[in-house]
């Protein structure tokens, strides 16, 4: 007759063998690509948003509430134990099985979910680009392009501004985009729609985020309180979380192309803007005297856009937010982006490839 603690231990060797059997998986991209990311995760994510796409408020805002209590409470238990003097080796071992069980579960269920996507082959092979080292002139190239597209669609693009305060306004228009994905990229298509407002978007700004992906329940969430030039992009690059491209730099490519192929100039605003002040740090960072002559080339309009973004984000510096970020650029070097969260700016060398093999106009169209 097997025994409870027995039983556990089958569970727990059971997980663990698992666990090793998705980590040895992970060491080949190509496999990843072609049996989970183009394989099952396509099933997998259209199940989710199936299951959770109607729900009007973030079912995983509220799962990671209920996961936070469940933490606390099991800390509180650990300090009574201490001070009650009930910890033994007997007690320890059952509350490291206990823990090892819950851990191994949610790394079980988070990499078939969605993290394997971290060790796909990704876009720029489906795309079939070649991102390597880019040259100061191919920055400028872009960065020029960037403040022309925006100089022009600024003040078109404000009449949108206010409808896209409603949220529904907001995410129909960024599904739009990826449902008529750019002809040089068919796999940006998306079907299915689970995008909410984030429920902690008001802590999120003291924290640094903007939006987030949750994917044990297959909801994109944005942070609907920052100011609205931002928040297209932002739910573009939620989206292409959703679609399976985990890395950052991905992410930020697809909400790229699908948000400035868009038909709304405030989508195409939001793109080049973002991708602008990516682009800008780098050019700083390698001529400071010509990225000041750029940014000078910038409309009034725009120039007012890049000090309210600035003024938030300063009126919203929480001191939880460098541990915040520290903490994810440390996941995001585990999970194969060893920029930290300089992998967001990565993307610059992927829409220059991209501009290499399309062209100026795919780039900026």
């Amino acid at each position: 007759m097997v025994t409870q603690q027995k039983y556990r231990y089958i569970v727990l060797f059971s997980l663990l063998a698992v666990a090793l059997a998705i980590k040895i998986f992970s060491w080949f991209p190509a496999a990843v690509e072609r049996y989970y990311s183009q394989g099952i995760y396509p099933a997998i994510s259209r199940m989710l948003r199936w299951l959770f796409g109607w729900v009007p408020f973030s079912m995983g805002d509220i799962l990671y509430a209920i996961a936070g209590i469940l933490i606390i409470s099991a800390i509180w238990k650990l300090i009574r134990a201490i001070i009650q003097k009930r910890v033994n080796s007997s007690w320890l071992l059952r509350s490291g099985v206990r823990v090892m069980t819950w851990w191994l579960c949610i790394y079980i269920v988070f990499n078939l979910f969605w993290g394997l996507n971290y060790n796909r082959l990704g876009i720029a092979h489906q795309a079939g680009l070649e991102v390597t080292r880019y040259k100061t002139a191919e920055l400028d190239t872009l960065v020029n392009l960037l403040i022309v597209r925006m100089n022009q669609l600024r003040e078109v693009s404000l009449p949108e501004r206010n409808p896209l305060l409603h949220k529904r306004t907001l995410f129909k228009n960024a599904f739009a985009a990826y449902s008529v994905p750019d002809g040089d990229a068919p796999f940006l298509r998306y079907g299915g729609q689970s995008v909410k407002p984030s429920i902690y978007s008001h802590v999120g700004n003291y924290l640094g985020f903007t939006g987030y992906y949750n994917p044990f329940t297959g909801e994109a969430q944005v942070n609907t309180t920052v100011p609205v030039f931002v928040q297209p992009f932002t739910t573009c690059h939620e989206i292409g979380h959703q679609m399976g491209y985990a890395k950052e730099n991905e992410a930020n490519l697809a909400g790229y192309l699908t948000a400035s192929h868009s038909s709304r100039p405030a989508f195409k605003y939001s793109a080049y803007f973002d991708l602008y002040l990516y682009a800008i740090r780098d050019l700083y960072q390698r001529d400071s005297m010509r990225s000041l002559e750029l940014f000078e080339q910038l409309s009034p309009g725009v120039k007012a856009d890049i000090s309210a973004l600035r003024d938030f984000n300063l009126k919203h510096v929480g001191f939880m937010e460098p541990l915040v970020r520290s903490l994810y650029a440390q996941f995001l070097r585990v999970n194969q982006q060893p920029g930290g969260m300089m992998s967001y700016n990565q993307v610059v060398a992927m829409v220059i490839a991209y501009m290499r093999k399309y062209g100026k106009h795919a780039v900026c169209p």
